[in-house]
């Protein structure tokens, strides 16, 4: 079984894109960040089409978070216990978004689904803007809620299959950082309390990439080429528990996928599992996909 993560940056700029390399590329599961839509504005024909079942979570033009699976998806939920809200509210979307602990809107930052006994969480991590900015402390509370989140779903059930898949708008160590405009330390993404804060879903969660793709970014800025500079990050990961991890085959990064016309900003990173972990959930011939065309 093949899962994926792929932050699309605008998923109606890049539907045909997208949907040529999930079946190109044989993915069974896609979890994809900034959508930047609504669920009744997602193309969904060209998924369907496609043989692949979705589950969206967004909000308005901004963030967003979507899977498009090929087998049945149960136990969705928007959102964890816990989480952080950020900024004012939308008039009109109060009872859609509602609150968060500390009173502010809840953003379309992530969704959870469960596939056989596999339970995904698809992420968009706030990208903390500035470090003196009120964005990275929500941030940093963000990243907390989700680590407490997780301590609680394995204490409950810890020989859990579950995988944290997305942007985390954080790279862990300094060969994750290619970019200049970073200064080490100094800078989002690269600071030590986000570091700090990314190490502390170990030994819980593991890089189910790094093992077998260890180098590699998932992330080029659009200017000053830095894709062909190849001056990126690695901030896109699947994060697995130990269950999972020892049902890891292969993993890969799609650094090709930055390439041609209208690429998002990031690229796919793929990981190939044991499909023996789902059980016996895909064994039916109705979670086989359609043929696309």
């Amino acid at each position: 079984m093949r899962i994926a993560t792929w932050n699309v940056n605008s998923i109606r700029t890049r539907a045909p894109r997208v949907v040529d390399w999930l079946v190109r590329e044989d993915v069974d599961v896609l979890a994809m960040q900034e959508i930047k839509c609504r669920p009744d504005q997602f193309p969904r024909e060209a998924f369907e089409r496609a043989g692949y079942r979705l589950e969206i979570h967004g909000l308005n033009q901004w963030n967003g978070v979507a899977f498009a699976s090929r087998h049945e998806m149960t136990e969705v939920a928007h959102g964890f216990a816990g989480m952080p809200g950020f900024g004012a509210a939308v008039k009109g979307q109060e009872s859609v978004q509602g609150t968060g602990p500390n009173g502010l809107p809840l953003e379309a930052r992530a969704l959870g689904v469960t596939l056989g006994d596999l339970r995904l969480w698809n992420l968009y991590v706030p990208n903390g803007r500035a470090l003196d900015d009120p964005h990275f402390r929500y941030k940093l509370d963000w990243l907390a809620a989700l680590r407490t989140a997780v301590d609680g779903w394995l204490a409950a059930h810890p020989e859990l299959p579950l995988a944290l898949m997305g942007d985390f708008n954080i790279a862990p160590l300094p060969s994750d950082m290619g970019d200049p405009s970073f200064a080490e330390g100094r800078s989002t993404h690269v600071s030590p309390e986000e570091r700090e804060a990314f190490a502390a879903f170990s030994p819980a969660l593991t890089d189910l990439v790094r093992p077998l793709a260890p180098e590699g970014y998932t992330f080029w800025d659009y200017t000053q080429l830095r894709f062909p500079r190849n001056e990126g990050m690695r901030i896109d990961f699947i994060l697995g528990s130990a269950s999972l991890a020892e049902a890891v085959t292969a993993a890969a990064i799609h650094r090709d996928e930055r390439k041609g016309d209208g690429p998002s900003d990031h690229v796919p990173v793929v990981c190939d599992i044991d499909p023996s972990l789902l059980g016996d959930a895909f064994d039916d011939e109705d979670d086989l996909p359609m043929i696309f065309g």
